[in-house]
């Protein structure tokens, strides 16, 4: 006897046979029924749902001589015989991925003017009708819109958006669903006494999540899992045919997390990648696993769940364990690996820090540290820091502020003296707080400290430091020089960020100390220097530390000017100090842009 697949042997032959497409096998009876036949449809749906399977059977229910009240087909006339003994000549199917030309269009609506010589209409069914090309559909598209009387359309595709608009808006649409877990098991387990063949149930939910929505991949991958497990389709050995991550390992891992137990999860990491398993394989199952189980948190979000009743249940048992800001992270965690794992150098490596990471989630900040754990001490070594810091500081700001009490508070009312005791303890006036960004030196420190100094170069005033009001003649160098204007330049304000840029390109020179000398190109810089001359002169003055220091500027002499080189002029310059640059240039072929 010839062996067929169950696919094939248990195709449904009646719209109640169908499995998972309720609304719409109703649908399709009532029209048979009433007789309100549209001239196109469209089914449209994920592979292995049911598409072809129910154009079949609804173009043999609408030849049908003898319907029955349900809208069935009898299986008893002639049209339905001749179609059971595939003999019809009224029924069509076209395979648009191999007939998607024009040609094939053409002979095809040929065929439609001939009337049918048995039953009432002629069916064309049209399955991936997606492939056909752009001519082809707008050779088919007045045929479809006005067809003969006696000619209906069923047209088959699992990509809808690629079908034209046009071809859409002339057809009745019916969306077919993928199969859910519970029905796709249903159908197995009926398959499987009807073949006489043993299971466990746990077994036929790991194949109907395998087949992810699709009941022709169902019974395929049935079929393998009984030919492996020679009629005994156990649990073990579908996991072990089929390939398949377990998912205990997904509930292990999670469980293990939730006490930290950073030592158990690498083990079971390693005997998952022993047994073949890529690491990122195991972190996708694991972030649908995690995601599950935020799902079924809440009884509103539980029906999300495209599991079985056990593993359901199995959810709801560790979502009352897990903290729902643990899932969260863990799920950010392992989004970041995901994202990350294509382009790591050490892919195991980056498995392994993600599981580490989600192991710590729930551990307190004050654990000890110990093997495979996150230093968390971290904290408390800055605490310690930042309390030496005050109290250091404490002792020589209460004395400071002692000395400052002048002669002409006698006669003020009379006030204790403050010791360093009473500041501390006294909550008026607590201790400056010492802040981890004071620690060492950062942009925004020295921005600070410029404010402090409040040194801004404004036309023909300064505010210079207490500290800078008594006579000071240190001795500076051209390279301090130099290094304090570039200094000053940077400081400059928003609204002199002009004469700032060229100050920036000049040289002072010191000519005869402490006198310093500045060349410029023309009266009109001059004279922009020249309104801020006084400011200028302070400003060195007071970061050389030299009082004595004086300016002068004066418009460069003809032979003193620099002429400014094109690009040209520059590569010209530069090859005759280098010949070996015009060489690169020429065996390279290059020219200037």
């Amino acid at each position: 006897m010839e062996y067929i697949v169950s696919a094939r042997k248990y195709r449904p032959l009646t719209f109640d046979a169908v499995v998972g497409q309720a609304a719409l096998t109703t649908t399709l009876k009532n029209a048979v029924k009433s007789g309100k036949l549209a001239h196109a449809y469209l089914f449209c749906g994920p592979r292995g749902v049911g598409k072809t399977t129910c154009a079949r059977i609804f173009a043999k229910a609408i030849n049908c001589q003898n319907p029955t009240e349900d809208g069935e087909a009898c299986n008893a006339c002639e049209s339905c015989q001749s179609f059971n003994e595939q003999r019809s000549l009224n029924i069509f199917e076209l395979d648009a991925a191999s007939n998607n030309s024009v040609e094939h269009i053409k002979t095809l609506m040929e065929q439609t003017r001939i009337p049918p010589q048995l039953g009432r209409y002629k069916v064309f069914i049209i399955d991936e009708v997606h492939m056909l090309s752009t001519a082809a559909f707008n050779a088919f598209l007045k045929t479809l819109e006005e067809p003969p009387a006696h000619v209906i359309f069923i047209l088959a595709t699992t990509e809808k958006h690629k079908i034209l608009p046009t071809i859409l808006s002339r057809c009745q649409i019916y969306d077919f669903e993928r199969m859910t877990i519970r029905n796709t098991v249903d159908h197995l387990m009926h398959v499987a006494e009807q073949e006489g063949i043993t299971y466990e149930k746990e077994a036929l939910d790991v194949i109907a999540e395998k087949a992810d929505g699709g009941m022709r991949d169902a019974l395929s991958i049935f079929d393998q899992a009984a030919s492996f497990c020679q009629g005994n389709i156990t649990y073990e050995k579908v996991i072990e045919d089929l390939n398949v991550l377990d998912s205990k390992n997904y509930f292990q891992i999670i469980n293990l997390s939730l006490e930290n137990k950073v030592s158990d999860i690498m083990v079971l990491l390693n005997k998952v990648i022993n047994k073949g398993f890529d690491g990122g394989l195991l972190i996708q199952g694991l972030a649908k696993h995690v995601r599950n189980v935020l799902m079924a948190k809440d009884e509103q979000t539980l029906p999300l769940l495209e599991v079985s009743d056990q593993q359901r249940h199995d959810y709801q048992e560790q979502a009352k364990k897990c903290p729902t800001p643990f899932l969260y992270q863990a799920l950010k965690l392992m989004n970041q690996c995901d994202i990350n794992y294509r382009q790591s150098s050490n892919k195991r490596l980056l498995v392994e820090l993600t599981l580490i990471e989600i192991a710590q989630i729930t551990q307190p900040d004050d654990a000890d540290a110990s093997a495979g754990r996150r230093p968390r001490r971290l904290k408390s070594l800055f605490k310690q820091l930042m309390q030496q810091s005050q109290r250091t500081t404490a002792a020589p700001q209460v004395a400071a502020a002692e000395t400052k009490a002048s002669p002409s508070q006698t006669n003020m009312p009379s006030q204790a003296p403050k010791t360093s005791h009473d500041s501390q303890t006294n909550p008026a006036n607590p201790a400056p707080a010492v802040k981890l960004g004071g620690l060492g030196f950062s942009w925004n420190n020295l921005s600070s400290q410029n404010k402090k100094i409040n040194m801004q170069i404004i036309p023909g005033t300064i505010a210079v430091p207490k500290d800078q009001d008594h006579e000071t003649d240190a001795t500076f160098s051209q390279t301090d020089l130099e290094f304090q204007w570039m200094s000053m330049c940077n400081r400059m304000p928003q609204k002199l960020s002009g004469i700032a840029t060229r100050m920036k390109n000049m040289n002072p020179v010191i000519t005869d100390f402490p006198n310093v000398e500045v060349i410029v190109d023309n009266d009109l810089i001059k004279k922009e220097m020249e309104d801020i001359h006084k400011s200028i002169t302070k400003t060195l003055q007071i970061y050389l530390h030299n009082t004595k220091i004086t300016l002068s500027i004066r418009i460069a002499e003809r032979q003193e000017r620099i002429k400014v080189l094109t690009r040209r002029e520059q590569f010209e310059l530069l090859s005759k100090k280098n010949p070996a640059v015009e060489k690169l240039r020429q065996a390279f072929d290059l020219e200037l842009a």
